[in-house]
């Protein structure tokens, strides 16, 4: 089989790297006593050459590298057009944290990211598609239902099964 551009085969799925990377699933993890975090196995080789933790929504996001530079050039060009104050960006990039993985594939988690975030010892690390989310397992509980509910909602818009008014 040819494999092009940032594909490669591993195992039975592909992975992908940089800005093509691909996050999917669900998985109940615990912090170690230092705040780390043992990525799911699916995501460390996408994760490999570096990644930025930075605070989103009620939890911790984990993007490659090529995605938080795609979120960090949006965001200047948003300040520099006078569509964002300042304070934002120096939010964004004040509160991040550049990680790798380690060879056990360990990120660190900031104990001021942590707070933010809500996080103690247990942990649910979801795919995003383009960004890993790490949430405390209570408040995961609290948007999951409802994600599940727009996403049935935006399938059926999307195959043209709503009823239009």
């Amino acid at each position: 089989m040819e494999v092009k551009g940032d594909l490669r085969r591993k195992g039975d799925t592909m992975a992908t790297t940089g800005s093509n990377a691909r996050f999917v699933g669900n998985f109940e993890h615990t912090l170690d006593d230092k705040g780390r975090l043992i990525l799911p196995a699916s995501f460390r080789p996408k994760l490999a050459e570096g990644a930025f933790v930075t605070p989103l929504d009620h939890c911790l996001a984990i993007l490659p590298a090529a995605e938080f530079d795609r979120m960090a050039d949006a965001l200047e060009a948003q300040v520099a057009a006078g569509d964002v104050d300042v304070n934002a960006l120096r939010a964004f990039a004040s509160q991040a944290d550049e990680v790798v993985p380690d060879s056990q594939g360990r990120v660190r988690l900031l104990p001021h990211l942590r707070e933010i975030a809500g996080l103690d010892r247990a942990v649910v690390v979801t795919g995003a598609l383009r960004r890993i989310e790490i949430w405390d397992p209570a408040r995961w509980a609290e948007v999951s239902p409802a994600g599940t509910e727009k996403l049935a909602d935006a399938i059926e818009r999307g195959h043209g099964l709503a009823s239009r008014a």
